[in-house]
């Protein structure tokens, strides 16, 4: 979203992590439908840790409970495709979640983004009150989907890139190009045949939070 909205520079931003009483207040989208939704900050607690400046919502990370061997339906195209490690995940224990997508700039339900967010930190600050979060509630581990370090898939992705999770303790198991990525990013334009395999190169990144405690 690049045209006015009506907003000054942005100012100081607050996270905290979804409740219930955000179903319906804050975009939901990749989450599901609202029942699954609520059913799953039910089980796990939460399903997002919301970025706040003021009362407008500015973005998100999303993530839920990790289950194993989990294989996407529609490739890059589900929002299951952040927990499908193409068999490559390593056996984690149970309580462990993972990291779905971020959406930084993200002012409504739509796929519109206000650039003016992008580049302060916030997918960072993001992952860092998640790991909080699950560390306060007893999670066992966090394994995440590492994105390709070139910028503009980042962005398509909504990811990170290893170097993000690296910093803060994980361990990166495993690395492979992801051929509908590949596909995807070339036909867009967000990369080049040239900057392959890297610009479809994903990863899988644990952190053993119990380890830490």
């Amino acid at each position: 979203m690049t045209g006015d909205t009506g907003m000054s520079t942005p100012q100081h931003i607050a996270y905290r992590a979804m409740v219930a009483s955000d179903v319906g207040s804050v975009p939901v989208g990749c989450m599901g439908e609202p029942d699954e939704l609520a059913e799953r900050i039910a089980s796990l607690g939460s399903a997002a840790i919301l970025a706040f400046e003021g009362d407008r919502h500015v973005g998100q990370l999303q993530f839920r409970r990790y289950i194993p061997g989990q294989r996407s339906p529609n490739n890059i195209w589900d929002p299951v495709y952040w927990m499908d490690f193409d068999g490559r995940a390593p056996t984690l224990p149970p309580g462990t979640i993972s990291v779905f997508c971020y959406h930084v700039g993200q002012l409504d339900d739509t796929d519109d983004r206000d650039s003016r967010y992008f580049g302060r930190g916030i997918g960072a600050g993001l992952l860092d009150r998640m790991l909080e979060w699950a560390s306060a509630t007893g999670a066992a581990a966090v394994v995440a989907k590492a994105s390709p370090s070139l910028r503009p898939v980042m962005g398509f992705m909504g990811g990170q890139p290893v170097e993000v999770y690296e910093e803060r303790g994980f361990q990166t198991v495993a690395s492979w190009s992801d051929p509908d990525l590949a596909e995807a990013v070339v036909e867009r334009g967000i990369a080049t045949t040239e900057q392959l395999p890297a610009a479809a190169t994903v990863s899988c990144c644990v952190l053993n939070l119990s380890e830490r405690r």
